[in-house]
């Protein structure tokens, strides 16, 4: 195959498989963050700061393999 059909596929497959692990994350610590609000609602906002920070974290790591992926795609 010719090196530009390459770099498409590598870029696919990473962003591919390096958003499963992001997304998977993300949907636990918005999980894990909704029952803790929902056992203790007096401590919402003790709760939240930390789980959009968790999150904001998670989405990083896709951004990351998005960065990687432009690069192999690039190269």
């Amino acid at each position: 195959m010719e090196k530009e059909v390459m770099s498409v596929i590598g870029a696919a497959v990473a962003i591919a498989i390096g958003t499963i692990a992001p997304a998977l994350a993300i949907g636990r610590i918005g999980a894990a963050g909704l029952e803790a609000i929902g056992r203790n609602p007096e401590a919402a906002s003790k709760v939240q700061g930390p789980m959009i920070l968790a999150i904001a974290f998670a989405e990083a790591i896709a951004i990351y393999v998005l960065v990687v992926a432009l690069i192999v795609k690039l190269v």
